[in-house]
This record gives C-alpha cells, structure tokens and sequence, in this order.
C-alpha cells in the first residue's frame, strides 16, 4: 500500500507536464513508478492493465540527461498491448497528424510472420498524448479517443489501434466537480494540470487520496524534488533547452527583421532539431559538454561549410 501523501500550500514541486520530469516519474524501475504508469494507461484505455515492460528502443531509464533524447514512453502490457504515452509541453499544429503517424507505426510494428500466425494475432496499439497548453478539437470535452470510423454512416471499423489524447486547457469544468463524482481519466487531468498550483492543493490531496495510482506517481515525484542532485539535473536540462530555443527564436526573428545570414543559419538549426533524431542527439551530446548555445550554432556553421 502506497504511504499517505499529502502535499502543503506552500511545498514547492516541479511540474509534472515538463518532459523530462513525466519520463522520470513514469519510467523508473520502483513498484511505485511501475504501479502509476500501469495506472494512468488503464485509466486512458478505459479497462484495467499491467505495463510490464519499456520498450528496449528508449534512452536508458537511469540516465536523467538522456531523457533529452526523446520523451515519450513506448511500453508492452502484459497482454501483449502496446501503448506510447508522451507529454507535449508546447504542442504544434500538426501534433494530430504527427499522432497518426505514430499510432499507425506502432500498429504495424507488429510482427506476424511465421506459418503459425494471422492477423487476428495483432495485438491493440495506443497513442496516448497529454497535451499540456494547446487545444486541438474545436468541441469543450478535454478527452478524445479516435479510432477508424465512418462519420456519414455512424458506423466504427472495430479495428485495433486507437489515438487517446487529453487537453489539459480544457478543464475549467471539470475542477469545479467534487472529487467523488470525477472519473479516472478526469482525475489524471486535475492532477497533471493543476499540481504545482498552490490554491488547487485540497482537490490535489483528495485526489491522491482516491486515486492510488496517482498517489503512487507523487510519491516518485517527491523523491525528485528532494533529491537535490537530481533535481539540479533536472533543472540544468530545462535551462538548456529554455537557452537553445530562445537562442534561436531570436535569431529568426532577427533574420526576418534585417534579412542577416545568422538567421538563415538558425533557422537551418531548428531544421535539424524538428526533423533529424541523428542531429538531436548531437546537440544533447553538446549541451552535456558543457558548450553554449551560440557555440552549437559555431559548430553547425563550420560543418556546413
């Protein structure tokens, strides 16, 4: 049984919705950490599971700077399921295509072949996306399942892959709601979008209290957020990335406004940020190093040339 948790007005916490902070509560090999992920993926789905496993493809879990790399969390339920969860900070605009995408990879990454096996053998795929600040869907309901379905005919394909996406902007509502009448996945949204706001700490602490699997998921982000060391990586991490990207904001704007080449050469940098994994890691491999933004852009400029 996880131990009573109660959070103070005045406790200071770090937000769970940053990546690397979601990832480092929902990937670590504790029965608390494992208990949460198991937790919030059946409160999603709709119906009970056990994540055994990470899948082998994600950073290692116990290297808090590599979870820089990527930030979701591909994972296998006991049943043979497969479900990828990630937390989007700052959401783009083409987030529900770039979901298809993945779900239908995840989905077809399945392998069937063998003489002894059909595709009534594949197993369901979800794409689970917790979108911190961005609405998507022009309707109130902060939780969405999609999945393959004729709109003209009112009739579902039944398939096996879904995309299940919560909003957390959409939630002026459903605080107002005692806690006792808010569903799992309700609860989950309160506390990802409303933890590190002082004046919501009684709904937070009912929730933990009815909820165990969110209590679990607090007692892991309570160890971070007093272990110093950890904490400070954390922290480091953020700074970096906060460095980079308005490094390079700047220098797009100021490339648009005077025409200069540092803006082009910025703008060629957060091309290889949104559409290269290779040169992603290189950049993270850098910041480790200690070297500053306008070095990493120094460094690009020379391989270049």
């Amino acid at each position: 049984m996880t131990p009573k948790i109660y959070f103070y007005e005045d406790d200071e916490l770090i937000d769970i919705c940053k990546d690397n902070v979601f990832k480092a509560v929902f990937t670590r090999n504790t029965p608390s950490s494992q208990g949460a992920l198991s937790r919030l993926v059946s409160a999603l789905i709709g119906r009970e599971v056990s994540i055994i496993a990470i899948n082998a493809n994600e950073p290692p879990i116990d290297n808090i700077r590599d979870r820089q790399i990527r930030f979701d969390i591909n994972c296998r339920a006991e049943n043979g399921e497969l479900v990828n969860v990630e937390m989007s900070f700052n959401p783009v605009y083409f987030e529900p295509v770039r979901f298809e995408f993945y779900a239908g990879k995840l989905f077809t990454g399945q392998d069937i072949r063998g003489d002894e096996k059909s595709y009534n053998d594949l197993k369901m795929a979800y794409q689970i996306a917790i979108l911190a600040k961005e609405r998507f869907f022009p309707d109130e309901d902060f939780f969405h399942s999609f999945e393959y379905f004729d709109p003209v005919r009112l009739v579902t394909l039944s398939g096996r892959s879904r995309i299940v996406t919560l909003e957390l902007s959409k939630l002026d509502k459903v605080i107002k709601k005692p806690t006792e009448e808010m569903t799992l996945s309700e609860k989950w949204a309160i506390y990802f979008r409303y933890l590190t706001d002082k004046s919501k700490r009684i709904i937070i602490n009912e929730i933990m209290e009815k909820e165990e699997g969110i209590a679990m998921a607090s007692e892991v982000l309570i160890k971070i957020s007093k272990d110093e060391e950890e904490r400070f990586r954390l922290m480091s991490e953020e700074k970096n990335r906060l460095d980079l990207q308005s490094y390079i904001v700047e220098a797009k704007r100021k490339g648009r406004q005077e025409g200069h080449q540092e803006g082009r050469l910025e703008g060629r940098l957060e091309g290889r940020l949104e559409g290269r994994l290779e040169g992603y890691q290189e950049i993270v491999e850098m910041l480790k190093s200690g070297k500053s933004p306008e070095e990493i852009i120094e460094n690009y400029e020379k391989s270049n040339n």
